[in-house]
């Protein structure tokens, strides 16, 4: 199998295992949806996961050894949560944030003293 080959049918793995578990959940829970552990997760799950993943970025992201102490993180986060509150659109909480974040990243606006 040539290299072409090899990359093609990785990516439509992928592809399909990507779609699969998108859907499969509201294959199996169509009927459930008035089940109060549905509506629980529903509820709490989302807001769960983005606390998780601010805090992976977080800790991976910002400088901490820096003088400015993560200000590189802490402002596109803190970003994202104001356009949030603001505008109540995810979509464009997330790209303003990874807007924001690339801007500093790219263009040294925050200094990092480590």
């Amino acid at each position: 199998m040539t290299e072409s080959y090899y990359l093609m049918a990785f990516i439509a793995v992928t592809a399909l295992a990507t779609f699969a578990t998108r859907v499969v959940p509201f294959l199996f829970f169509e009927r459930h949806t008035e089940h109060p552990l549905i509506k629980h997760l529903g509820r709490f799950l989302p807001a769960a996961v983005m606390a998780l993943l601010a805090t992976v970025f977080l800790q991976r992201s910002a400088s901490w050894d820096a003088d400015t102490l993560g200000l590189d993180a802490l402002i596109p986060g803190l970003l994202v949560v104001a356009v949030h509150l603001w505008r109540g659109n995810a979509l464009l909480s997330i790209a303003t944030g990874t807007v924001a974040y690339m801007a500093i990243q790219q263009t040294g606006m925050i200094v990092s003293g480590g």
